[in-house]
């Protein structure tokens, strides 16, 4: 691959990304101080992507990919996303903020899928070339909370505002992408694009207990995701969004780790590691504060590395050796749809009601709300330590 096209994809990363750092980690916090929204009304604008993380690949695979150039595709939906987040700015009630990050997510979502396909038709080595390429999907996503932090926008509709120039930019920079024509042998099928061909794995009982535990750790990951922000806000945090990123930066330093420890120590202790890392990070906000335990709340921020790294990156890389040849890309789709689809859609409305029981007004009773992912995730940890039997040498199922 030539030098200038790596340049150009890594750019397209890094502005992916950046979009959806803009808006995603703080738009808790711009709905209970401008909107005045309730626990359940943040988990279920939180749950719009999750809902769009099931539609896209139907999207993606049997439309965009059989009858269309992906990079145009891409620019037309980063033009509408952006006109989506001005309007998302300027909402003042929930119910149409709710429908209008839908209908974003639902644009946005399938840039994704068609990011990873234009850089993938470009590269010669996917295993050696998209790493380095994708990593600057991650920096875009720090700048972007560094940036927030800078401008002093982290709890004003400016976000928006940030998020919104940016996804037009991709949009016209998408046109000049390498060309990435139709797939004349793309998914054609629901069945194919949703992954069914990938059930033969549940016949593995150690795969199919950890499928079940990802979904449920979906449920801890939407707390944070959809609450973190506001907490820490709360608690008096300064420039939260600055220090956030420290999750993201963790999780890029983590990541490095994990081909070594793979093979190194199993499957099995990297997931009990990372299912560890939920419930110590859930305990440090249950107890931290900006006095004397301020160390706790910079802990759970940080162990969004560990806790992510070790336990869906691991996961995709598991259902990968898991995988035979004919049903690797079904099965990579269906762990998505479930975990980020399926799980986080239960977790959202979960983590919303939870936050709700837990509040009078729009004052949060934070010790309590911590507590309940903690605990969820020390049920999943001690149901996995009893059922799940993987060896350190794992099988393919045939």
């Amino acid at each position: 691959m030539k030098p200038k096209t790596s340049i150009i994809l890594s750019s397209m990363m890094f502005l992916q990304y950046y979009i959806w750092g803009s808006w995603y980690v703080t738009m808790g916090t711009f709905m209970s101080k401008y909107l005045g929204s309730t626990g359940i009304q943040i988990g279920a604008a939180y749950s719009a992507l999750a809902i769009a993380t099931m539609i896209s690949p139907f999207f993606v695979g049997m439309v965009a990919d059989r009858f269309f150039a992906a990079q145009k595709v891409m620019g037309l939906l980063h033009i509408i996303g952006g006109i989506l987040l001005f309007l998302a700015s300027r909402i003042t009630t929930n119910g149409a903020f709710y429908w209008i990050i839908l209908l974003y997510s639902l644009a946005y979502m399938p840039t994704i899928a068609l990011s990873n396909s234009v850089a993938f038709r470009q590269m010669t080595d996917i295993g050696k070339q998209f790493p380095p390429i994708r990593v600057f999907g991650t920096v875009g996503w720090v700048i972007s909370g560094f940036m927030i932090s800078i401008l002093g926008i982290e709890q004003t509709p400016l976000t928006f505002y940030m998020a919104a120039i940016v996804s037009f930019g991709l949009g016209i920079f998408s046109f000049m992408l390498p060309d990435t024509p139709a797939q004349e042998k793309a998914a054609s099928s629901a069945k194919s694009v949703m992954g069914i061909d990938a059930l033969v794995l549940f016949k593995d009982k150690p795969y199919l207990i950890f499928f079940i535990a990802a979904i449920f750790v979906c449920i801890p990951l939407s707390f944070y995701f959809g609450f973190a922000n506001l907490y820490l806000n709360q608690s008096g945090m300064e420039n939260t969004a600055g220090k956030m990123v420290m999750g993201q930066i963790s999780e890029a330093l983590f990541i490095l780790a994990i081909p070594f420890l793979f093979n190194r120590i199993g499957v099995k202790k990297m997931l009990l590691i990372g299912m560890t890392a939920w419930i110590l990070r859930y305990l440090a906000f249950a107890y931290g504060n900006m006095g004397t335990n301020l160390w706790m709340l910079y802990a759970g921020i940080i162990l969004h590395g560990v806790c992510y790294d070790f336990f869906f990156v691991t996961g995709y890389m598991y259902t990968e050796k898991k995988s035979n040849e004919r049903i690797k890309s079904a099965a990579q789709g269906l762990f998505t749809f479930v975990t980020y689809g399926l799980g986080m859609f239960i977790g959202t409305w979960f983590s919303g009601f939870v936050t709700t029981y837990y509040s009078t007004g729009q004052v949060y009773q934070w010790r309590n709300i911590w507590f309940i992912p903690a605990y969820i995730a020390v049920a999943v940890l001690i149901c996995f330590i009893f059922f799940f039997r993987e060896k350190k040498e794992i099988g393919v199922v045939k």
